[in-house]
């Protein structure tokens, strides 16, 4: 059984969403935000960082590697072969490394945050980066659809939405993105993303 670290309120959700995309057994270990967090979890990820996932001898830490991991355990069509598994690691990679720094700016500085610490143009400056990266992704869908490798839902779907999740769920402006928004709304009302979200909401 896959054991997932964290609680589904961190990026854990993530892993838990996976996990329901692949059908696959798993069990949520809860290590929670706090001063004890680093002790708690330190034996399963050296960061001192939730989540972390083990399964069997495998332990693995990074939400999107551990999705990664869980989708290649199901296989298609959540983790495909050949061209389109590239592309589903372009596609998280994107997501890690384009999306999630200015997503993360703006949601530390518009809901995370304590009012008083929020620095607005900071939160201006991440809403734009975050707009930058929903053009392209606006583009690309225009080209194919409905899902980011055509027609059939893989884990770069989950992976990028699970990454977008919060913004969703705060009020981000995805108006000028239609498209975006469209693929955005079938993602998080999957099965497997609203047995997820029903841990993380409660």
């Amino acid at each position: 059984m896959l054991k997932i670290h964290g609680i589904a309120r961190s990026r854990a959700f993530r892993c838990i969403w996976a996990a329901e995309e692949a059908g696959l057994p798993y069990e949520v270990i809860p290590v929670g935000f706090g001063p004890g967090l680093k002790d708690a979890i330190s034996a399963v990820n050296p960061n001192g960082k939730i989540p972390a996932l083990t399964d069997g001898d495998l332990t693995l830490f990074e939400s999107l590697a551990i999705n990664l991991h869980i989708a290649a355990k199901a296989g298609a069509p959540l983790m495909p072969a050949g061209d389109d598994a590239a592309r589903v690691l372009q596609w998280s990679f994107w997501a890690a490394t384009e999306v999630e720094p200015s997503a993360g700016q703006w949601a530390y500085n518009t809901y995370l945050k304590p009012a008083d610490q929020r620095d607005p143009a900071a939160a201006k400056a991440g809403a734009e980066g975050v707009a930058a990266r929903l053009a392209v992704l606006e583009g690309h869908l225009a080209k194919g659809g409905p899902w980011l490798l055509g027609g059939t839902y893989t884990i770069a779907d989950c992976n990028l939405a699970a990454v977008l999740y919060g913004a969703w769920s705060n009020g981000f402006d995805f108006g000028p993105f239609p498209r975006v928004k469209a693929w955005l709304d079938a993602c998080v009302s999957r099965p497997a993303a609203l047995a997820a979200r029903k841990q993380r909401e409660g």
